[in-house]
């Protein structure tokens, strides 16, 4: 009877387990599937928020290198590259050649791009703002404090 007892609270401990790391999948499936989502982001131009934020991050640092966003973005510089083709295409960014070095492109924001960034954070910042009011409904700001602070050293742990 004694190990009919461990083998039910056993498996409820399993279940307990696997409910959260079901939430955690299915959290990280909608996050994935709004990061590949289109918007317009203040200038007409639908962009994924990967998009926005790589001409964003070119913005914020001037003359920034493919490998260097790679790194920053956990990306290959392959899957970076195909992005930024995108950016210059649409008059976004433009990559210069260091001097001395063929190889090497440092990329620039240009006034259509510093622009689409301006948008950009003011809309991230409305969006910000609303999903933190409606989180406040249902969740401190100590569970919210929380949940960043889980993240935050979750991802650290997936970067080791």
């Amino acid at each position: 009877m004694a190990e009919n007892a461990n083998t039910d609270h056993f498996d409820e401990i399993v279940r307990n387990i696997y409910g959260k790391a079901d939430s955690l999948y299915k959290f990280v499936d909608l996050y994935s599937a709004l990061m590949a989502k289109k918007n317009d982001y203040g200038d007409g131009q639908l962009m994924t928020m990967v998009e926005v934020h790589l001409l964003t991050k070119i913005e914020e640092n001037p003359g920034i290198t493919v490998t260097e966003l790679a790194k920053v973005n956990n990306r290959t510089k392959g899957a970076i590259s195909q992005k930024l083709k995108k950016l210059i295409e649409w008059g976004y960014i433009v990559g210069q050649k260091k001097d001395g070095n063929a190889k090497s492109i440092l990329l620039y924001a240009t006034e259509k791009g510093v622009k689409c960034s301006t948008k950009h954070k003011h809309y991230d910042l409305i969006d910000i703002m609303q999903t933190t009011s409606q989180l406040l409904q249902t969740c401190s700001v100590e569970e919210l404090d929380t949940f960043y602070k889980v993240i935050a050293e979750y991802t650290k742990l997936l970067e080791e």
